[in-house]
């Protein structure tokens, strides 16, 4: 007997095609045509059904056949495996799971220092997983450096190297010319350096293809250009429709769909996908690489509200992205989104401000890509349909390592229900959620407004600003 049903048909997000010449990430497009995994063409019956190829749902089919190699497990994708913010992200893969530090005081001081140890330790076995199974995605240990460009954040950066460290986590402070020699850069006025531990950068479609490897080799069934229609609860399971027809039986499902979730309906409020752009240069020649320093390879950020994430790639280009955050009203997602050329011209015009060297260097890949985004920045996990079905989404960036550990919290649902893990409020809770359109739409535009004027006041939020972060509500960029 159907009970419920929580997610309707007739939802047909656009898949726009893997094409070199659209807006598709460096990542992608260097690493052209994984192994193809056919489209799901007859019914099926398993134990779990995954909805997402990315991140979230290879770790997650990986976590349960580890506890349980003999389970039949099936991921259905509608593109194709890494195809949205898991082949689309700057490559950057932090230990962190509450988006950093001061986010995980603000909203979880009670269990932060667990939540801290568990972050380190996923990273450190993300790494170790990547070489048993000799996944090469390009993965270096490189630590991280934060760079101030304004005068203000220097005092902030000085304040901050203590308060981490009563937390756990070492920084060490560089003065202007100290952060200038470590990467040359006339605007960085100081800079915060992580030591390896705590930060990797490495290849993201490298490493979620190599997942997928993984998980065939244990049995898992990938089908890919198969889009998820509808999830119904049946007597002891659940009923999964697709498109172009076949359907699932399972009995239990698994949604990891990212910003990609408006699809079922119950998870509208939980988040908002916001776009972030990026910029992949040419190759650096070997004076160019020289003019810049950044011999440590670190990935680095700056410091403001509306901030810059750059790093360098295996072969020496520079990804330079960030700095604008875009909503699409009613959680917008497609092909149409993907290139925004005022945003890549703001962010070239910022690339060529901090690197004035390299004035002539060329940046032939552009694209753009969603984020998943929470009102506390942090993934948020819940359940429908009496418990058959579990969700994990809201990384707000930081899914590349977290997604790992999410997808050992969803396995404990599923299959360890006695898990430690989930008693945590960080697992149990759930975020404030985002108001209907049209208030949705205005107040991401409204926030963003104020933390532009904010980057402009020397750092000094106005009252809309203060009044969300005493409600424990975010928005970033």
């Amino acid at each position: 007997m159907i009970e419920r049903r929580v997610a309707e048909p007739g939802y047909d997000p656009p898949v726009p095609d893997i094409d070199p010449s659209t807006a598709i990430s460096y990542w992608l497009a260097a690493n052209p045509g994984g192994p193809p995994h056919p489209a799901l063409e007859a019914d099926a019956t398993v134990d779990v059904a995954i909805v997402g190829a990315g991140f979230t749902g290879l770790w997650t089919a990986l976590a349960l056949t580890d506890t349980e190699p003999g389970l039949r497990v099936a991921v259905l994708e509608q593109a194709t495996v890494g195809f949205g913010a898991s082949g689309r992200n700057g490559g950057f893969c932090q230990a962190s799971l509450t988006h950093g530090l001061a986010n995980g005081i603000r909203h979880f001081p009670d269990e932060l220092a667990l939540l801290e140890r568990e972050g380190i330790a996923n990273l450190a076995r993300l790494v170790a997983f990547t070489r048993a199974h000799a996944i090469d995605c390009d993965l270096e240990e490189t630590g991280g450096l934060d760079v101030a460009d304004q005068s203000h954040q220097v005092d902030e950066f000085r304040a901050w190297i203590d308060e981490a460290a009563a937390w756990g986590e070492e920084l060490v402070f560089l003065d202007r010319d100290a952060v200038q020699a470590e990467v040359h850069s006339p605007i960085w006025q100081a800079g915060l350096y992580r030591p390896p531990g705590r930060d990797v950068i490495l290849d993201p479609a490298k490493l979620v293809r190599g997942l997928a490897r993984v998980a065939m080799e244990r049995g898992v069934a990938i089908h890919e250009h198969t889009r998820v229609t509808g999830v119904e609860r049946r007597a002891g399971g659940v009923r999964i429709a697709t498109a172009p027809g076949p359907q699932v039986i399972a009995d239990h499902v698994v949604v990891a769909t990212s910003a990609y979730s408006g699809w079922l309906r119950r998870l509208e409020s939980h988040f908002v996908p916001v776009y972030d752009y990026a910029l992949v240069s040419d190759p650096l020649t070997p004076g160019q690489r020289d003019a810049i320093g950044w011999r440590r390879r670190q990935g680095m950020s700056d410091a403001n509200n509306q901030f810059h994430y750059f790093r360098l790639t295996a072969d020496d280009r520079i990804l330079w992205g960030g700095y604008d955050a875009v909503y699409h009203r009613n959680n917008g997602v497609g092909p149409q989104f993907d290139r925004r050329p005022a945003t890549f011209e703001r962010l070239l015009g910022h690339f060529r401000r901090a690197f004035p060297q390299l004035a002539d260097l060329a940046f032939p890949y552009r694209w753009g890509g969603a984020i998943d985004t929470t009102s506390r920045f942090t993934v948020t996990f819940g359940q429908a349909l009496g418990g058959r079905l579990t969700y994990a989404l809201g990384y707000t960036g930081l899914g590349v390592g977290a997604s790992r550990w999410a997808g050992g919290v969803v396995r404990d649902v599923i299959l360890r229900p006695d898990s430690d893990l989930l008693r945590l409020r960080f697992v149990r809770s759930r975020p404030i959620p985002f108001p209907p359109e049209p208030l949705r739409w205005l107040v991401v535009e409204t926030v963003r407004r104020e933390l532009d004027r904010a980057d402009r006041n020397e750092g000094r939020r106005g009252l809309i600003l203060r009044t969300l972060d005493a409600l424990g509500i975010g928005y970033d960029s």
